[in-house]
């Protein structure tokens, strides 16, 4: 008699099996390159979306999310940093499959493309690796590298009751920086419950069994578990609907200098997020993301802002962040989203 084994399960034993060398460590601010997110509706909100999430992107931001639609979704999204130095592109999809359960696929990846790499163009007539005088460098022998981080999602999200929703991320990691690469493996679980009509409630934890990662030069780097919980409230008002969100995330890195509230090793940031949408025609946000410091040490917090449209079957997002307005916009975030919903299925879902 044959046994089958779940694919998952194989990867939770693998992972759990990795030998850890004494070179393992818990890497503080190790998973930053995940910490982007994707979708510009959560951007321009603060990225206050683990109980407001309800299109393809909750699959980041809270898997269980993924059972608010009613539609296959495919999405894509472009943002540029630091004056374009760095981008950050993403691309999904999302199928229902009967009212009961969904699965997703999302793939980011953030990098910075054509660094001039003049390692082999030094005309090195000594032999000692340096530019000394009289020696030069020979453009025709510059070449370009890129740097990139990769994160692949593949998400699974079903109702275990009317109002309760679960969800679960597998992620697969890969980081190459030309000169070494890392892979990794993480699981992510989400939580969303409709308390009453207007409110609905949510909590996920991302790289719930601590996220390893694998480097080529024989380190190993441990991704502690973050928790969020939050909460969103619709209003009728206006013409449309009012959705203020509030979340709390909790880390346990100790960011003493980089987070709002620093309870020993756990540190907490507030997010606050707020849209207006009037009859799914159009909306717009605002809210309130991550703290950072000045340049006088002082605490602020990480503003943003945006807008959509909705034309038939297609979601047009913009979204916009930056840590001082009357500072250059360098220093600023634009994302560009879209959503493509596909042919409506033959059931409905409840919101």
């Amino acid at each position: 008699m044959r046994t089958r084994i779940p694919l998952l399960t194989l990867l939770l034993t693998a992972f759990l099996t990795v030998p850890l060398s004494a070179q393992t460590e818990v890497a503080k601010y190790g998973g930053e390159f995940m910490a982007t997110g994707f979708g510009s509706r959560a951007l321009a909100m603060g990225g206050a979306h683990v109980a407001a999430a309800s299109d393809l992107t909750a699959a980041y931001w809270n898997p269980a999310g993924l059972m608010r639609m009613d539609y296959p979704e495919i999405g894509l999204m472009h943002e540029q940093r630091f004056g374009g130095l760095l981008s950050y592109n993403y691309g999904g999809v999302a199928w229902p499959f009967g009212p009961k359960y969904t699965l997703a696929l999302s793939v980011t990846r953030s990098g910075v493309d054509d660094i001039p790499d003049t390692r082999s163009a030094l005309i090195d007539l000594n032999g000692n690796g340096q530019l000394d005088p009289n020696e030069r460098l020979d453009p025709n022998r510059v070449t370009s590298f890129s740097t990139a981080d990769w994160v692949a999602y593949l998400t699974y999200a079903f109702r275990s009751s009317d109002r309760l929703s679960l969800g679960v991320n597998l992620k697969l990691l890969h980081r190459d920086y030309s000169i070494e690469n890392a892979t990794g493996v993480g699981f992510d679980i989400g939580a969303m419950y409709r308390a009453t009509d207007a409110l609905t409630l949510g909590a996920t934890v991302q790289d719930a069994t601590t996220t390893l990662m694998a480097w080529s030069t024989g380190r190993n780097e441990l991704v502690s578990p973050t928790v969020k919980i939050g909460a969103a409230y619709a209003i009728e008002a206006l013409g449309g609907t009012i959705l203020p969100a509030l979340d709390l995330e909790m880390m346990g890195e100790g960011r003493e200098f980089a987070s709002t509230l620093n309870l020993g090793p756990v540190s907490v940031n507030p997010r606050f997020g707020l849209e207006y949408r009037f009859k799914d025609v159009f909306a717009l946000r605002g809210g309130l993301s991550e703290l950072y410091f000045d340049e006088d040490h002082e605490k602020k917090q990480y503003l943003t802002f945006g807008a959509g449209i909705h034309l038939p079957k297609l979601y047009l997002d913009y979204a916009f962040g930056q840590n001082d307005l009357f500072s250059e916009f360098k220093d600023a975030s634009h994302r560009i989203s879209l959503r493509l919903v596909l042919e409506e299925p033959k059931f409905s879902r409840s919101q």
